[in-house]
């Protein structure tokens, strides 16, 4: 393997930060905040979060062994559920660990491979990166705004 990967590894890392820092700053009262009228609450945003790398290992970067229930996307909506701030600390860690073991395992050469899902298309591997770095990103920002505004 050469140093592709280990930069690959890097960028994810560097580009979930944003949403690991809003992490440690929680409390449990921050989780049921939601920025009206958008009906996500900050725990739904964080279990999301996790559900989407989850999915990502899994279906898109096929790792073998990875279970994940995506309940926010499956739901489709925030139900008020996720309020247990270490679990959901727990699980979005276990979804940026499989994450990082997908990463590691992915040979260099397979990143220009071309991949299709129905959700975004055709896609090479280091484009899914791409796309699953901004996912996080992008709902990390949401969650920043409903932790700063929300009520």
């Amino acid at each position: 393997m050469d140093a592709r990967p280990p930069a690959l590894l890097a960028l994810f890392t560097e580009g979930r930060t944003r949403f690991t820092k809003l992490l440690d700053q929680l409390t449990a009262a921050d989780l049921t905040k939601k920025l009206a009228p958008a009906p996500n609450s900050a725990g739904f945003l964080i279990r999301h979060i996790g559900d989407v790398e989850l999915l990502f290992a899994k279906n898109v970067f096929k790792l073998e062994g990875v279970q994940v229930h995506a309940s926010t996307v499956a739901k489709g909506h925030d139900t008020g559920e996720w309020t247990d701030l270490a679990a959901l600390k727990a699980y979005v860690q276990e979804s940026a660990d499989t994450l990082r073991r997908t990463i590691e395992a992915t040979p260099d050469a397979d990143w220009d491979t071309v991949i299709e899902t129905k959700e975004f298309g055709r896609k090479t591997k280091a484009e899914a990166l791409g796309r699953i770095v901004t996912h996080t990103t992008y709902h990390a920002g949401q969650l920043a705004l409903v932790l700063k505004y929300g009520g």
